[in-house]
């Protein structure tokens, strides 16, 4: 018995459409067919094997901080994100480095889900 990979994330998410707008807009990830569950939601291709499913209904605050519950993406660079987000107005913390030399810059989804984008030690 072995586990194979990471198959997809899963976001409970208020506002479907509205998070549909930033994850295709913000983040640049392509929509994918999702089969006609009984509850609103979409999916995302995350790189070449791994999902983002979207759940609407979400009625609770989210807790996520980058030192607690977040997910992140590992980017080819950093400056173009950043260029990108500040031309959308979108909310960012500025680019960090890791102990490990790996860069990060952190934001939050229309919920508050945070995301980390990242480029790894070189």
């Amino acid at each position: 018995m072995n586990i194979l990979e990471l198959n997809h994330v899963a976001l409970h998410v208020a506002d479907v459409e509205k998070s549909c707008a930033f994850y295709r807009d913000v983040l640049r990830l392509p929509p994918m067919p999702r089969p006609a569950f009984d509850v609103t939601g979409a999916w995302f291709r995350l790189g070449a094997q791994q999902e983002l499913h979207l759940i609407g209904g979400r009625e609770q605050a989210v807790a996520s901080s980058n030192r607690g519950n977040h997910f992140a993406l590992r980017v080819d660079e950093l400056d173009g994100w950043e260029a990108h987000f500040k031309k959308l107005g979108a909310e960012f913390r500025p680019r960090k480095q890791r102990p490990d030399g790996a860069w990060q810059v952190f934001l939050r989804d229309p919920d508050g889900h945070m995301i980390e984008l990242f480029t790894p030690p070189a």
